[in-house]
């Protein structure tokens, strides 16, 4: 059954999506603090903060949908994992270009999402959009979201900022594990409906 117009499934306009948008807003301006703004320490401060109001928002907007009426949508269902891979990759990049995080770990981020992103003809063969999120996989994406902020923490020359930087190094390898993981498993998943499901005929 199609919904009528301004219906749950057709919303635009929610707070979900909003900070969705916010988020995607930020990406260059994050960019810029990193890359453009030379080595001023409070254009890194404000490129943490970015990064934590991405997360934090990504977090809050997810609850928001699932919690409060007429806040879900069919764009929030695309418009946030969109944006979260777009994070995922620009993020990384970025850390890469400013000498931060070696490109092995940017390389293993960015290849998993190339190979997600290589199902999706597969998917949508079978009449399938996604696969279903796994919590590996969002335990993977906390974790990255969380070490990427620390890690620019522990740029300063002082003992906070190596402690912080040595967490954000732990939540990287952490992350990048469980990141790998949830591939192997969206993988499985990939198999299972091929061998489950025909292809659809147009």
């Amino acid at each position: 059954m199609t919904p009528a117009p301004g219906s749950l499934g057709d919303r635009v306009f929610t707070v979900p999506n909003a900070l969705s948008l916010v988020r995607l807003v930020l990406i260059p301006v994050f960019v810029y603090l990193l890359l453009g703004a030379g080595d001023d320490p409070g254009a890194f401060g404000w490129a943490v903060a970015i990064l934590i109001f991405s997360g934090a928002s990504d977090w809050l907007d997810g609850k928001i949908a699932r919690t409060m009426k007429n806040q879900s949508s069919r764009l929030g269902e695309l418009l946030d994992p969109a944006v979260d891979r777009l994070y995922m990759v620009v993020v990384p990049i970025s850390f890469g270009l400013a000498g931060i995080v070696p490109w092995w770990v940017i390389g293993v981020l960015i290849l998993r999402d190339g190979l997600l992103a290589a199902m999706l003809p597969v998917l949508r063969s079978r009449g399938l959009t996604a696969l279903p999120v796994t919590y590996i996989g969002k335990a993977a994406t906390f974790a990255l979201m969380s070490a990427f902020p620390l890690i620019l923490l522990g740029q300063w020359d002082a003992l906070w900022s190596r402690v912080l930087g040595a967490c954000g190094w732990g939540f990287l390898i952490w992350g990048v594990g469980m990141y790998v993981w949830a591939f192997v498993l969206y993988v499985i998943q990939l198999v299972m409906v091929i061998r489950q499901l025909p292809k659809v005929t147009r």
